[in-house]
């Protein structure tokens, strides 16, 4: 399936200031169920735009800006092609069918923090014994573990748009009972870390047939585990989806804060700024809607 994605953020200014350089995480990642066709980055005023890669291999894009403007508009446009099965068949190593299993000296030095509860967040314990409801035996699947997790955070948080920026610590949403799609993956993913699983935060595009033209869209936020054999699975808990079928991946890092879309700052007064808009569509081609009779 060939999908095109457009991401415009927009931010406005009540006077001329000076803009500082803003890091960009907005480029569909390459893998092997994800090939970029093609790609534009574009920003008013222009920028000079270098690229780097982060310590997760994230592609970095930095804008530095030369001009005094009232406006910034970031624009990033891709072409990618799509193959994630929509049911996919995760070839899981034997040792790691049964929760709780051993991963490898190499993988438990590899993952590192990726596999360690972030004991320095508000009330990790609380989270922990949560995640522990989830158990359903002392020998279980682990699996089906994961695949009830991802569908149960919804039994206990709301999901609801949540402008602000940052993310809520896990057992912040759990005391609220609500949050945005990146408030609940960094729940699931710190719930998944209390089991002893290695996890990582996602930044993407969600995939949705159904989005109206009309609908501005947002960025998106999911989880994935890895497990010997199959690797890193994406769980999407605010969608309690497995697979990676819907989701274009940007970059992958321990904890969502590392991998927002833009960051960057300006000279000047808080009362400077006026507003932002943020704007996604991903659209399949109509090549790739055909059917044939």
């Amino acid at each position: 399936m060939q999908l095109t994605i457009k991401h415009c953020t927009r931010y406005q200014y009540a006077r001329a200031i000076m803009l500082q350089p803003h890091r960009l995480i907005i480029t569909p990642r390459d893998s092997g169920e994800l090939f970029t066709v093609r790609r534009s980055l574009e920003c008013v005023p222009p920028a000079e735009i270098s690229w780097s890669a982060d310590v997760f291999g994230n592609l970095i894009a930095t804008a530095t800006f030369a001009e005094p403007t009232r406006e910034l508009t970031i624009t990033s446009e891709a072409v990618v092609e799509h193959t994630a099965p929509e049911w996919p068949i995760f070839a899981i190593s034997p040792d790691a069918h049964s929760y709780p299993f051993a991963y490898s000296l190499d993988d438990v030095v590899d993952l590192g923090a990726l596999a360690q509860p972030d004991w320095l967040t508000p009330d990790p314990q609380r989270v922990g014994a949560w995640a522990r409801g989830f158990v359903s035996a002392l020998q279980t699947d682990s699996l089906s573990l994961l695949k009830d997790l991802n569908a149960g955070v919804l039994g206990d948080v709301r999901y609801r748009v949540r402008d602000e920026e940052g993310t809520q610590s896990p057992a912040s949403t759990l005391e609220l009972g609500s949050g945005s799609c990146r408030d609940i993956a960094a729940l699931f993913i710190e719930a998944a870390r209390h089991l002893g699983f290695g996890a990582r935060a996602v930044s993407g595009y969600l995939f949705d047939p159904d989005q109206k033209d009309e609908d501005a869209g947002s960025t998106h936020a999911w989880a994935e585990v890895y497990l010997p054999g199959a690797g890193w699975i994406a769980f999407d808990p605010s969608n309690q989806r497995v697979g990676g079928s819907q989701l274009v991946p940007v970059a992958f890092a321990r904890f969502n804060r590392q991998i927002m879309p833009v960051t960057g700052g300006y000279i000047g007064t808080p009362e400077d700024f006026e507003q932002m808009d943020v704007s996604v569509s991903v659209r399949a081609s109509a090549l790739s809607t055909q059917t044939h009779t």
